[in-house]
């Protein structure tokens, strides 16, 4: 057994080696506020989110992190925005649409927020340890109604649990392989349609999915390995579920049958950052 005193010198060394940049993985980072008295999600307010959205987001979803950090007041902005956020009840009667708007929104708001506490970074990847350490998905956390949510919880356990499987092109871990961050809040009498739209965009794109009809060969994102439960389960189920949103009706075709070889695309964790 070691003694605590050797525990304590080799915990320094381990920090000092690391070059004290990371924060334990026991020691998370609050974001919001705790209030007592909380409010329906159809009472939540994202204005002020979509008016750093229209201003810092381009119309592929490509922010400009700088400009937006070297504005001390829109960084306020968006600090005021989450602290609004945790004024909601998860326990207060809502709507489904204001539910799937509000934590689609708060899931984006916080990524943002903690890029920018990293930045200059070139991927969230560096910022999501695997062992020990500060991992933005985990340790920087959003008071909800009281109760602090990560990213993680706010994605697997709030979000994946709606069974909306459209969510999985609205929330975005500030990647280019991920769904474009769409340059307007998400707000209840139109997440479907937004929902509907984004996801229609996600197929667009090459880097999202691919047909080859010469080869009879389906590219898809890594997102529908990963999560592929919430399209169904199996390689036909995930076909049939995503053929509506394929930009061509040769894809839609071979994604109906079954009879396209289906292969995953590489995933692009690089920072979704517009060019300086």
């Amino acid at each position: 057994m070691v003694h605590s005193h050797s525990k304590t010198l080799v915990f320094a060394l381990l920090a000092t080696l690391a070059g004290g940049m990371a924060v334990h993985a026991d020691s998370p980072i609050f974001v919001g506020t705790q209030v007592s008295s909380h409010l329906s999600m159809d009472r939540i307010d994202h204005s002020a989110w979509n008016s750093l959205l229209r201003k810092y987001v381009d119309a592929n979803g490509m922010v400009n992190y700088k400009a937006l950090k070297a504005s001390g007041s829109d960084v306020q902005v968006l600090n005021r925005y989450l602290k609004q956020l945790s004024v909601a009840g998860v326990r207060v009667p809502s709507s489904n649409d204001a539910k799937l708007a509000f934590w689609i929104n708060a899931y984006n708001a916080v990524t943002v927020h903690g890029v920018l506490r990293e930045y200059p970074t070139t991927s969230i990847r560096n910022h999501t340890s695997k062992s020990w350490g500060y991992n933005m998905w985990k340790d920087l956390q959003l008071y909800v109604g009281g109760k602090p949510y990560s990213l993680e919880q706010i994605e697997h356990e709030v979000l994946r649990e709606m069974d909306e499987p459209r969510i999985h092109f609205a929330i975005v871990a500030a990647s280019i392989g991920c769904p474009r961050l769409l340059n307007e809040a998400y707000v209840a009498d139109r997440v479907q349609q937004q929902l509907e739209l984004n996801t229609l965009d996600f197929f667009a794109r090459a880097q999202s999915f691919q047909y080859d009809a010469s080869q009879d060969q389906l590219e898809l994102s890594a997102i529908l390995s990963w999560f592929s439960r919430d399209f169904g389960g199996t390689q036909a189920t995930v076909l049939q579920r995503i053929s509506p949103w394929l930009p061509s009706e040769d894809a839609r075709n071979a994604a109906l049958q079954n009879s396209a070889t289906v292969t995953y695309l590489e995933y692009n964790w690089n920072l979704n950052a517009q060019p300086q």
